[in-house]
Formats: C-alpha cells, structure tokens, sequence
C-alpha cells in the first residue's frame, strides 16, 4: 500500500486580526505596541489584515512626527509656534535655525536661552 502524502494545512486567516478572540487581540496589541482600543480603532480604519493595520499604525507615527515639526514656510504654523511660546516670528525663526525644526528642541532652545539671560542680569545687577 502506498502511504497517503499528507498536507500541511496552514490557517487561511493566519495573517488576519480577529478582534473577537481576546487572545488575538492581545498578541497584535502586543505585537504592534498599541492599547486594544487603538488596535481595534485601526482595523476598522484598515481593514483585519495584518499587513494594512501595521501600514495604518507607520502612517500615524509619521503623522504625528510630521505634528511635531515646525515649518517656516507656513504662515499659519509660525503665527501658531510664536503664540505658542509666546516670542516674535523673527525670534521663532532664529531659534528653529539655531535648534533645528522640531518643537521640542525649539522649546528647550527658548528654555536654555532664558535661563542664560537670568544669569546675565543677576550677574549685572551684583556690580
């Protein structure tokens, strides 16, 4: 008699999300480092194949990234970035030149160089 070859029987869904299984929902969660909230909020937006949802979650970080940027050429981002740390367009302008474009080296910039005018003046005032 001749043996039977046997198939290995793969799961057709092994690279789909099924939010209904708790265990699967860990594992991706896990997986993709995101709470099960935004884990489900990103297979409705993408779609239950792996593959769409960790493209869904690299546009968001990118996005988020891209927040965090200032962009001089946009009039209304200097107009929001000078309200925002509560200095002139033109200082806003020198510190993105002088700390790069994004907002939390501006705002350590724009700390470093406060803290340094506070020492000149006490310095001023003890001569």
């Amino acid at each position: 008699m001749a043996k039977k070859r046997k198939k290995k029987k793969a799961s057709a869904d092994r690279n789909l999300i099924a939010l209904r299984q708790p265990h699967e929902v860990r594992y991706w969660s896990k997986k993709f480092k995101v709470t099960p909230a935004k884990l489900k909020t990103a297979v409705k937006v993408a779609g239950r194949s792996s593959k769409n949802v960790a493209a869904y979650f690299k546009l968001a970080k990118h996005r988020a990234r891209d927040r965090a940027l200032i962009s001089l050429s946009e009039p209304y981002e200097v107009r929001y970035w000078s309200k925002k740390f509560k200095i002139t367009p033109a200082k806003l302008k020198t510190s993105v030149k002088a700390a790069g474009r994004s907002s939390l080296k501006v705002a350590a910039y724009l700390a470093d160089s406060k803290k340094k005018r506070k020492k000149t003046k006490k310095k001023k005032k003890k001569f």
